[in-house]
């Protein structure tokens, strides 16, 4: 399965080092729709380059996007293409059969209250050990898939390649289109 990351990238840091693209950032985790830093940190991806951008990107919308909205920290914004084991185990969140295995409801899948994804996310965890991760729908188009990778992913997980985005990438545009931006000249 190809995924994709977007990240401010620390270019001292590769692969799974501070910074780096395969990187599981536990130690700044907490907020995030299934952080649960205390048993295991995340990896937020999507199948969609443009998906994982406008993920990253949301917070502007509806202004004006120039170079220096993608930095973060004075880290540059990447997208890293990265390349998770076809024998992955993944718990997908969008099969109405698995959510009502797990007594799920759609609603508590991609809602904005952290609380519930955090608990849901962490039963999940406990109750598939095998899983790396779990397959949801965006919260922006339901169309687009993201994964959310535990850290048992690493392993499984390959670094296919690394860029640093610009204003003039055709996925920056996609995003900031989907967005509402207007992208600075």
């Amino acid at each position: 399965m190809i995924l994709y990351r977007c990240f401010a990238w620390d270019l001292a840091g590769s692969g799974v080092q501070w910074g780096g693209p395969a990187w599981f950032p536990r130690p700044l985790q907490g907020e995030g729709r299934h952080d649960a830093p205390e048993r295991y940190g995340c990896l937020y991806v999507s199948e969609e380059p443009v998906s994982a951008i406008v993920e990253e990107l949301a917070p502007l919308g509806g202004g004006q996007l120039a170079a220096g909205d993608l930095v973060r920290g004075r880290l540059p914004l990447a997208l890293a293409t990265l390349r998770l084991a076809e024998n992955a185990v993944v718990v997908d969140l969008d099969d109405p059969a698995l959510l009502a295995a797990e007594e799920l409801r759609p609603s508590e899948v991609a809602t904005r209250e952290r609380a519930k994804t955090q608990a849901a996310a962490a039963a999940l965890h406990e109750r598939h050990p095998e899983a790396v991760g779990l397959r949801w729908w965006s919260t922006f188009d339901p169309a687009w898939a993201n994964v959310t990778l535990f850290d048992r992913a690493s392993d499984a997980l390959e670094v296919k390649d690394v860029r640093e985005l610009r204003l003039e990438d055709d996925a920056v545009g996609e995003a900031a289109w989907f967005l509402g931006l207007r992208v600075a000249a």
